[in-house]
C-alpha cells in the first residue's frame, strides 16, 4: 500500500476521521484508530477559550498515544488569540496543529470564524501566519477550509494559494460552501483544482461514505489522502473498508453481533475516558448506540424512547 507525507507523518493512503465537534472525542477517535484510521484530529477548541483558561477547552486538548498519529483543531478570527492559543496547545504535543477555516455553524461564523474567513481572505491569511510564527517549527500547521462562502464565490483555489503562502504544511478541502452547512452533494472539481495549484498535500473531504467513494475520490481529484466523517457514526469499519478498495480487496461487512458487541465496547470506552458523570457520559453514549442500529428493525422504535428508559 502507498504511503503519503502528511503534515510530518508518514501514513498509509486509506483515510483519516474528520474533527467532528461533540461526535469525534477520545473514545471515538481511538476507536476508529484501531479500525485503521491513519490520522485523527481533536475536537474544535476556541482559541479565546483557551486563552481565557477554560477547563473546557483545555480538555479537548489532551492527547493518548492511543489516538496518534493526531492533531489539535483552533478556531478563531483574531491574530494574536490564535497565536496564544498555539502556544497553549504545543504543551500537550500535537503531531500538528489545524486552523478550523469550514465550520459552517453560526456560532462560530458569527465570530468570523470558521467558513466566515472564507470571505476574509486577508485576516484568514493573518490568522495563519499567525499561528505558524507561534508555532516556530514545533509543529507543522495546516488548514480545513470549504470551497467558497456559497455557490456564488467559490473561491477555493486562489484561498488555498494564500493559505500555502502564509505557511500551511497541508490543506483539507470540504467540497461544500459554506451556504450548503452538510447538505446536498459534495463537488470534488474544486478539490481537484485545488491540488493541481499547491504544492503542499491536499485531502479531499465530503461525500465519502463507502471504499468505492474512497477510491473514486483519489482518482478524480488526485488528493493525498481522503477524509471521512458523517460516514463513520456508528461505523468505524469504514476505515478497514476503505482499505480493502484501496488494495482492489473485496469487504465484508460485520454481522449484527460483531455490531453490537463494538458499541457496547465504545459505550465503555466513552464511560472511562469522558470523564463526566456516568448519567452524563450514557447521555452522550445514547447518540452513539442509535447511530449503531441505524437501519436494523426496532431502531426507530428504540429511537422514540425517552431517555433514560
Amino acid at each position: 500500500m502507498k504511503t503519503v507525507l502528511i503534515a510530518g507523518q508518514t501514513v498509509p493512503q486509506t483515510a483519516a476521521l474528520a474533527p467532528m465537534a461533540s461526535v469525534a472525542d477520545s473514545a471515538y477517535r481511538t476507536l476508529c484508530v484501531q479500525h485503521g484510521a491513519c490520522m485523527t484530529t481533536g475536537e474544535l477548541v476556541s482559541a479565546k477559550g483557551l486563552c481565557y483558561g477554560s477547563r473546557g477547552s483545555a480538555e479537548l486538548c489532551r492527547i493518548t498515544d492511543a489516538e496518534r498519529p493526531m492533531g489539535l483543531q483552533l478556531f478563531g478570527a483574531e491574530p494574536e488569540f490564535i497565536a496564544e492559543a498555539v502556544q497553549k496547545m504545543l504543551p500537550f504535543s500535537p503531531d500538528w496543529i489545524d486552523i478550523n477555516m469550514g465550520c459552517p455553524v453560526p456560532k462560530v461564523v458569527s465570530q468570523g470564524a470558521g467558513s466566515a474567513l472564507m470571505k476574509t481572505p486577508d485576516i484568514a491569511e493573518q490568522v495563519l501566519s499567525a499561528a505558524v510564527n507561534s508555532a516556530a517549527g514545533s509543529v507543522p500547521v495546516t488548514v480545513k477550509m470549504r470551497i467558497g462562502w456559497d455557490s456564488a464565490s467559490i473561491n477555493a483555489v486562489e484561498f488555498a494559494k494564500r493559505m500555502e503562502a502564509a505557511g500551511a504544511a497541508a490543506i483539507t478541502v470540504h467540497g461544500r460552501t459554506r451556504m450548503q452547512f452538510y447538505a446536498g452533494e459534495a463537488d470534488w472539481k474544486p478539490i481537484a483544482a485545488v491540488k493541481a495549484a499547491v504544492s503542499v498535500p491536499v485531502i479531499g473531504n465530503g461525500d465519502v461514505t463507502c471504499g468505492a467513494d474512497a477510491v473514486r475520490m483519489y482518482e478524480e481529484t488526485g488528493c493525498d489522502l481522503v477524509m471521512v466523517g458523517r460516514a463513520t457514526y456508528g461505523n468505524p469499519w469504514i476505515f478497514e473498508e476503505i482499505a480493502a478498495a484501496v488494495r482492489g480487496e473485496p469487504f465484508k461487512a460485520p454481522p449484527v453481533a460483531e455490531r453490537l458487541r463494538e458499541m457496547l465496547r465504545h459505550i465503555r470506552m466513552i464511560l472511562g475516558t469522558s470523564g463526566k458523570s456516568e448519567a452524563l457520559a450514557m447521555r452522550e453514549a445514547r447518540k452513539h448506540a442509535l447511530w449503531y442500529l441505524r437501519g436494523y428493525p426496532g431502531a426507530a422504535a428504540f429511537r422514540a424512547r425517552p431517555s433514560g428508559r
